[in-house]
């Protein structure tokens, strides 16, 4: 059993306890399924610390009621734990299916980006999930320089975890945890679609 102990210990002049609580920024990629889940896992860690929490969805649709929203919800209103907000940003994966539709969708995913910025500049969470955040800077919605910059400058003690496949070299190297999720086997691949409980 791994005993928490780092194999290095960087010359940075910062006492244990001061690199121990050193915001992160996570990103979670790779084709497997999960990445998602994990991110709202770690959420409800924020939550029972007492963390704010902000919650931003880029591409599953606005209409979709998924589990992890509604608990977190939930859990934010019980007036225990952390406050929860959620933000979805768009129509989900109808951007790509509307004819003419793509701009506008651009500029809702360059908004969010432009909210997240100012809730970052107030430190207005302690914890942030941008769910699927890969797709509008691979689609080329959003200017990766000015992600990775605004993610590397953040001030305060506030932790990003970003979830989504194709995450660029350069937000990996501006990371410190990424964890790619791999697909060894999946029911879509056998021609079974999605199901409560197990997607949403």
């Amino acid at each position: 059993m791994p005993q928490g102990k780092p194999e290095v210990v960087p010359d940075d002049g910062l006492t244990t306890r001061q690199r121990r609580n050193r915001p992160l920024l996570i990103v979670h990629t790779g084709p497997g399924k999960g990445k998602s889940t994990a991110a709202f896992g770690m959420a409800l860690r924020a939550w029972n610390q007492g963390w704010p929490i902000g919650v931003f969805q880029f591409v599953k649709s606005a209409k979709w009621r998924i589990g992890e929203e509604r608990a977190l919800r939930v859990l934010g209103d019980s007036g225990e734990g952390g406050p929860v907000t959620w933000h979805k940003m768009g129509e989900g994966w109808s951007w790509i299916q509307r004819p003419g539709a793509e701009e506008d969708h651009a500029a809702d995913a360059l908004e969010g980006w432009r909210q997240i910025k100012r809730d970052l500049e107030a430190e207005a969470y302690r914890f942030y999930v941008l769910d699927e955040f890969t797709y509008p800077i691979k689609w080329g919605w959003l200017d990766l320089d000015d992600v990775v910059a605004t993610l590397a400058g953040r001030t305060g003690n506030q932790h990003v975890v970003i979830t989504g496949r194709d995450a660029p070299e350069k937000l990996l190297a501006a990371a410190d945890l990424v964890t790619e999720m791999g697909k060894v086997k999946h029911p879509m691949d056998a021609g079974q679609k999605g199901q409560k409980g197990i997607e949403w």
